[in-house]
């Protein structure tokens, strides 16, 4: 393949501008189109960790019934909606019929080959990038209110620990305290896993957007795609309504919107979008020195330099728009039994995104059907930030025939 050749991704999100930074370092000549502003949605305002302990997919036994009886509860932190939507009942029962021990296992250690080779990807490319990415790698703190929920998690711990091999430290309530004094004083205990990392989303995406055009990437924003245009089983361009574009390879990392595109894309895209919430403060006094969730309530905490943010949630809720009031108010009245500080603080900014969830918990990455010059990188559930590097690099070494830094198959849109 000549290095003149040109691509173009479609999604401008931090799985885009990966694959657009791994392109480019290849020598190709790439455009990315997105049809709003690049790094916005769910690439903003997410917790920002980069996390290899996250090794078990959501298909862990029971997590159905508990979707089932979120149904009845509005308030539950993981919720599906009731609604008339065929293609998520599909995905549910397929979600459904891989909850189980074998299949945390096995799709596990697939989460974890491309976890731990993010992780590495972003050792060697964060240090070229500005400080305002807030890189840390301090690790990641559970922390614990109950004595049930400190048994329950230290199964969960167990078992990353036994069949994958991550480490972690158990702190009891007095180490809790020494070890970050920003925890009230009557929690059970914690775990902390120190090979994770965490940073600023809005700095991250903002610093490798930056460094991505001074290396010559074009970006085209507020670009709507109407169609895609093909010709004997390749794609050759796109009609938008900034006027056709066309290509030599194209990448669809379209995150949430993936599966509005399948039928298109000529294959199955079985992406549902979950939503999740953020609240965005200043940084308060006595704030935790340590990004940390909160598994008893399904909440994070991330102690940016200057501000403060509470995130998490997950509701499947087909693509809707609203940020609901008691949802803000859910996240801090979730995180106010942990933390010293004051959690009420003036919101500088509320934010919703829809992450794009496969019913295996696995990202979808690699070339589409039978359309010969077309990708995709999509499918990342709530891991995203931190799957981003090793996702455009595989995207890349698939587009330039090199050999692949990870095996592809597990990930490939053929399993589907």
């Amino acid at each position: 393949m000549a290095n003149t050749e040109t691509v173009i991704v479609v999604g401008g999100g931090v799985i885009g501008i990966a694959c657009a930074h791994y392109l480019r370092q290849a020598g190709l000549d790439v455009t990315v189109v997105d049809q709003g502003k690049i790094a916005q949605a769910c690439s903003r305002s997410n917790c920002g960790y980069i996390c290899p302990s996250h090794v078990q997919p959501l298909t862990e036994p029971g997590a159905f019934g508990l979707a089932i009886r979120s149904m009845f509860n509005s308030q539950s932190p993981f919720r599906v909606k009731p609604q008339l939507d065929i293609g998520l009942w599909h995905w549910m029962m397929q979600f459904a019929r891989r909850c189980t021990h074998a299949q945390v296992l096995r799709a596990g250690k697939s989460l974890q080959t491309i976890l731990d080779a993010s992780m590495e990807e972003y050792r060697r490319l964060l240090p070229s990038l500005s400080a305002e990415t807030e890189w840390r790698e301090n690790g990641l703190l559970y922390v614990l209110q109950t004595e049930r929920g400190l048994e329950d998690f230290a199964r969960h711990d167990d078992l990353t620990t036994k069949h994958f091999g991550v480490q972690s430290k158990c702190l009891s309530e007095t180490e809790l305290a020494n070890f970050d004094n920003g925890f009230v004083s009557d929690l059970a205990g914690a775990f902390w896993y120190p090979g994770d990392g965490s940073v600023s989303p809005e700095g991250l995406n903002q610093a490798w957007l930056a460094s991505t055009r001074t290396q010559g990437v074009a970006f085209i924003e507020d670009c709507q795609v109407h169609s895609i245009l093909k010709d004997s089983g390749r794609v050759v361009g796109l009609e938008t309504d900034q006027g056709e574009l066309s290509a030599d390879q194209f990448v669809f990392a379209l995150g949430a919107w993936s599966k509005r595109w399948a039928s298109s894309l000529g294959g199955s895209i079985p992406v549902q979008p979950g939503k999740g919430y953020s609240v965005t403060f200043a940084r308060p006094k006595n704030a935790p020195k340590y990004p940390t969730l909160f598994p008893e309530h399904k909440v994070g905490v991330s102690p940016f330099e200057k501000t403060m943010r509470l995130g998490s949630m997950m509701e499947f809720a087909g693509y809707d728009t609203a940020i609901p009031p008691a949802r803000i108010a859910q996240l801090r009245d979730s995180a106010r039994p942990y933390l010293k500080c004051d959690v009420d603080g003036e919101a500088i900014d509320t934010w919703y995104g829809w992450r794009p969830m496969t019913w295996d918990s696995l990202p979808i990455i690699g070339r589409a059907g039978a359309l010969s010059n077309v990708y995709l990188a999509t499918g990342h559930n709530m891991l995203g930030l931190s799957l981003a590097p090793s996702t455009g690099r595989l995207i890349s070494e698939m587009v330039v025939d090199a050999d692949p830094h990870i095996a592809p198959d597990p990930y490939s849109p053929t399993r589907f």
